[in-house]
């Protein structure tokens, strides 16, 4: 653990297991980069992918992030998921259940093979199952699509479960109190308006 990555703030909420970091990352395929540009703070949402001890970026070799890999500039990349909101009998004691991961590095740019590999994992990462099922990207779209690599070194999380934690002076009032789930779940697949009505829909998607 070093300075960047140490929780300050309810420390009690740290997450220190490298498998339940790995379970919030494998949990989710979207996350915020941020990175500097100029001089400037800059942060923008992204697909991920967790490779092993490293997480994936991708996007075109003119993106920000990718400029920025190259030019050396440090990089944070979070990601969370709202499991509830918390609803307490005080507004500051209202909060949200969540599990989030912060992760401190510099980018690497992938290239060749690795770089390939990676493109193929990014695809099954979202749609397990995909790569198999589509055309393999020509050598112009490999060309102009960087990968970017962060190492899982520096890293924090934090999470939050349970109900409201209220005062005890605020148990006995007639304000309900409690938690609201939220869930992300795929729905239905829905075909493309120019697909052939007869390509049924694949059981990977059937069954993600």
């Amino acid at each position: 653990m070093s300075d960047k990555t140490t929780i300050r703030r309810l420390p009690d909420r740290a997450v220190a297991d490298t498998d339940q970091i790995f379970s919030i990352l494998d949990a989710g395929f979207l996350c915020h980069v941020a990175y500097l540009r100029d001089g400037r703070p800059v942060v923008i949402p992204t697909l991920y992918a967790r490779d092993g001890e490293r997480i994936l970026l991708h996007g075109s070799n003119s993106s920000g992030f990718v400029r920025a890999a190259r030019e050396g500039s440090p990089f944070s990349v979070g990601v969370t998921h709202v499991d509830a909101i918390v609803a307490a009998r005080s507004g500051l004691h209202s909060s949200a259940n969540y599990r989030s991961v912060v992760i401190h590095g510099h980018g690497s740019i992938l290239e060749g093979a690795e770089k390939a590999k990676a493109l193929d994992l990014i695809v099954d990462w979202m749609i397990p199952g995909r790569v198999a099922d589509i055309r393999r990207p020509t050598e112009p779209e490999v060309k102009q699509t960087s990968v970017v690599a962060l190492d899982l070194v520096e890293v924090s999380a934090k999470a939050r479960t349970g109900g409201p934690k209220d005062d005890p002076e605020d148990l006995g009032s007639d304000t309900w109190a409690g938690l609201i789930p939220i869930e992300q779940t795929r729905g239905e697949p829905i075909a493309a308006e120019d697909l052939d009505p007869g390509i049924p829909v694949p059981d990977y998607l059937n069954n993600p």
